[in-house]
């Protein structure tokens, strides 16, 4: 131990950290519900109930606004291939007091507060008005290659 500078031994995790302290708020990677992913690339729970390529931005906001304390960070997800802008980026939430009881009951665990992102992330403004651009955009480049058949 003696060997570690001080700055190390302050960020390590101990069970004296409190659950307020960020290092006790549990992580979250957009690849954890993303349904473009495979377990193996890092999805952790069930495609039915990811999101099509969530951000960073839009879990901070879903999170924010169900009133988590919510921590942004700019690190990539090791199974990430990516090394894009768009693919950073690391959540932490709080989700259990000092005492161990949960913040809000709704979200007494790691994977409820998933779910809840899987639910809220399509209800966004930003996706509302994203999918419904997409889908006039596609329609119109469909009819503009009838007959031709593939090039």
């Amino acid at each position: 131990m003696a060997t570690h500078s001080a700055a190390q031994v302050l960020l390590s995790w101990g069970p004296d950290k409190k659950h307020s302290d960020r290092e006790r708020w549990i992580c979250i990677y957009p690849a954890y519900i993303n349904n473009k992913k495979t377990l193996a690339q890092g999805r952790k729970i069930s495609k039915d109930r990811c999101v099509e390529n969530p951000t960073h931005q839009e879990i901070r906001d879903v999170l924010v606004a169900a009133g988590l304390k919510v921590g942004v960070e700019n690190k990539l997800y090791s199974r990430e291939r990516s090394k894009e802008l768009l693919y950073r980026g690391r959540i932490r939430v709080q989700i259990k007091n000092d005492d161990g009881t949960p913040c809000d009951s709704k979200f007494p665990s790691r994977e409820s507060v998933m779910y809840h992102l899987g639910d809220m992330i399509p209800k966004l403004k930003s996706r509302q008005n994203k999918g419904s651009g997409d889908q006039t955009q596609t329609n119109a480049s469909k009819g503009k290659n009838k007959g031709k058949g593939r090039r």
